[in-house]
C-alpha cells in the first residue's frame, strides 16, 4: 500500500456529508493505493486505520485454525473499511484488497474524533455499521441455504457493481475459498453458468456476459444487500 498526493475519487459516505463538513474532513485523509491481495488489517489485531475505498474491492474474511477462511462480507466505494476498530479487542477478520484500488485512509484516533464532533457523520458511520452486519448476517444465511449458482451469481454482481468492468480476475480455488465451498463445486457452478450465456470463464479470468441473467439467477441476498447499501449512503 502506498501513498499518493493526488484525489482518486468518491467514497459515497464522503460524499454524503454536508458540503460544509467536505473541507475539514478531507484535511484528515491521505490518500492511497493497494494492490491486489494487500491486507489492510489482520484478524484479533488492532485497527489503527480506517479507509474509505474509491476503486476497487476489500473483502473482509473470517480466518480459521486450519488456515483456510471464507469471506464474510465485500466492500468497495459505497462504505468504509475498518469500523470495528470500536472493539478493545480488535478485529474478528482480516480485510484484504481482492481488486487493485485506491481509497482515503483516515487515523484510527481521528475517525473517533471526527464522529463525535460531527453529527452528520457519525449517523453515516452508524448507517454503514447496520448495513455491514446486514451483509455479514445474510451472507452466513446465503452461504448456508442457497444453491451453488445463487451464491455464485451474488458473489459476482457485488464484484460487478464495484469494479466498473465486466472482467474480473480470480481462479476457481480463491472462488471457492471465498463461498466456502470446494473447488469443484465452483467448476460445476462456474460452467453451469457458462453454458447458460451468462459469464465466460477461462484462465483465471471471468466476464460477465449478461447481468440481467445473473440478476434473475441471483438469491434474494443481492437485492436486500444493496438496498441496504443505498439506505445507508442517502441525504435526509
Amino acid at each position: 500500500m502506498s501513498a499518493e498526493s493526488t484525489d482518486v475519487g468518491s467514497n459515497r459516505i464522503l460524499d454524503a456529508l454536508p458540503a460544509s463538513e467536505k473541507p475539514w474532513m478531507s484535511l484528515l485523509t491521505t490518500v492511497v493505493t493497494f494492490s491486489a491481495g494487500t491486507v489492510l488489517f489482520e484478524s484479533g489485531r488492532t485497527i489503527d486505520a480506517v479507509y474509505f475505498p474509491t476503486d476497487g474491492v476489500i473483502s473482509l474474511v473470517a480466518p480459521l485454525r486450519d488456515g483456510a477462511s471464507i469471506e464474510v462480507a465485500t466492500g468497495g466505494n459505497e462504505g468504509i473499511v475498518g469500523v470495528p476498530l470500536v472493539s478493545p479487542t480488535g478485529s474478528s477478520v482480516r480485510a484484504v484488497s481482492r481488486v487493485a484500488g485506491c481509497g482515503h485512509r483516515m487515523e484510527a484516533e481521528v475517525f473517533l474524533e471526527s464522529c463525535r464532533r460531527s453529527r452528520a457523520f457519525q449517523v453515516l458511520v452508524d448507517r454503514y455499521t447496520q448495513t455491514l452486519f446486514c451483509q455479514v448476517s445474510q451472507t452466513a444465511a446465503c452461504n448456508r441455504f442457497h444453491a451453488s449458482e445463487e451464491r455464485l451469481s451474488r458473489w459476482l454482481l457485488m464484484h460487478h457493481d464495484r469494479i466498473h468492468s465486466d472482467h474480473l480476475t480470480i481462479t476457481q480455488a480463491s472462488l471457492g475459498q471465498m463461498l466456502g465451498t470446494r473447488r469443484s463445486t465452483i467448476s460445476v457452478s462456474a460452467g453451469s453458468l457458462q453454458r447458460a450465456g451468462l459469464i465466460r470463464f477461462a484462465r483465471g479470468r471471468v466476464t460477465i456476459l449478461d447481468r440481467r441473467g445473473l440478476e434473475a439467477l441471483s438469491c434474494e441476498c443481492y437485492t436486500i444487500i444493496k438496498s441496504e447499501f443505498e439506505r445507508s449512503t442517502r441525504r435526509d
